[in-house]
């Protein structure tokens, strides 16, 4: 009896052992591949803590899609208001009544964690900050966000202010959609108020874009509350995958942890394209219009993640087409893609009509029918 008792011991030992840890200092995390979602490793993932300035990278996702959307330019001027420009901790020192374009805040926000830049844009968004951050949990709804609630758009410690690691991943997944911010949060250094006697050197928080090859984001943070951290992004052999470590005890660690848990995802797995984006991958039949078929493309990739040296994953799919009114636009979503794997949903992408589809006219409609008569197909 000792004897067994004795073996079971050694074999949950082995176990707790053999159990792979990464980023051991943190208290918690998570590494995704970006395309697919899927996890590669957590550790507490759902926890709710303080996520420091990494907040900005849902202020970020809203300002892209006002820049996106055309509401917002690039080279317009914003005015600083008392309370942009009163803000603590990070910031690049704006004053009130200060005019700076929305490229320059968006680079002090991405690259240097500043929050008069990313008040500064709330309100010209949205009048206050408190109605951007009421955006922000609309955005966090719409991602399908379960731990998390934004009371400011900085990430500065407030009670009842939090995300989690798991969160925070699919957060940044979003905000890598937006390739544009890529060219500022994967910038190491560059200047603001250039050619004036104010000029500005901005370095970016996230050293490992300088030391980490193919990073290129996303967000650091630090309050006394969250500790040390960061959400970071990397890519090679076109795999990205995103890294998100919570409550660290010093940047250093907090960056030698990142690199390890990037460096494990990166040598043990690859992913494999199944769709391309663009790819034909049905047709749109509807005998009101003016073509009667029309191919239907992959809005994105379609992609999924295996373990190098293991047999490729067995992903089948199938698509189900909306019914829509015409006319229907150019890159209009008609449906979906749905992959599946051993008969079980693992995810899906809109599929969208490759070119316009019009109503057709009531001689092309008298001449289709007289031809399905002809062809006996009429009845």
């Amino acid at each position: 009896m000792k004897k067994i008792i004795l073996i079971i011991v050694i074999m949950l030992f082995a176990s707790k052992v053999s159990a792979l840890s990464l980023a051991p200092n943190a208290k918690s995390s998570i590494l995704v591949e970006a395309s697919t979602g899927e996890i590669i490793y957590k550790n507490n993932e759902n926890e709710k803590r303080a996520p420091a300035s990494m907040t900005k990278m849902m202020s970020l996702i809203l300002i892209m899609e006002e820049i996106e959307k055309g509401n917002l330019k690039w080279n317009e001027r914003i005015k600083v208001s008392e309370t942009a420009a009163s803000m603590g901790g990070s910031q690049i020192y704006l004053e009130a009544g200060e005019n700076m374009s929305v490229k320059d805040l968006v680079k002090g926000i991405a690259m240097a964690s500043a929050n008069d830049a990313v008040v500064a844009l709330a309100e010209r968004i949205s009048g206050t900050e408190s109605d951007f951050v009421k955006k922000m949990n609309e955005k966090s709804k719409i991602l399908g966000l379960t731990n998390t609630y934004f009371k400011n758009a900085t990430g500065l410690d407030e009670e009842g202010h939090y995300s989690s690691a798991k969160d925070m991943s699919m957060i940044a997944r979003e905000l890598v959609k937006h390739k544009k911010i890529l060219e500022f949060s994967s910038t190491f250094e560059d200047y603001l108020r250039q050619n004036t006697n104010k000029k500005f050197w901005l370095v970016n928080t996230n050293k490992l874009i300088k030391t980490y090859e193919g990073m290129d984001g996303l967000k650091t943070g630090f309050t006394q509350n969250a500790l040390y951290c960061l959400t970071a992004t990397a890519k090679k052999n076109d795999m990205r995958l995103i890294g998100v470590v919570m409550g660290e005890k010093d940047s250093k660690t907090r960056n030698n942890e990142m690199s390890e848990m990037l460096d494990y995802g990166f040598n043990l797995y690859k992913v494999n394209n199944i769709v391309k984006k663009g790819e034909v991958v049905g047709k749109y039949k509807n005998k009101k219009s003016s073509t009667i078929s029309t191919n239907v493309i992959s809005k994105d990739n379609i992609n999924v993640l295996n373990k190098k040296g293991n047999k490729k994953r067995k992903i089948t799919y199938e698509v189900n087409l909306y019914d829509k009114k015409l006319p229907i636009k150019k890159n209009e979503v008609v449906g979906e893609l749905i992959a599946k794997e051993n008969g079980y949903k693992i995810f899906s992408v809109d599929v969208v009509a490759a070119k316009k589809i019009k109503r057709a006219n009531i001689v092309e409609l008298y001449l289709r029918n007289i031809g399905e008569f002809i062809s006996g197909n009429y009845f």
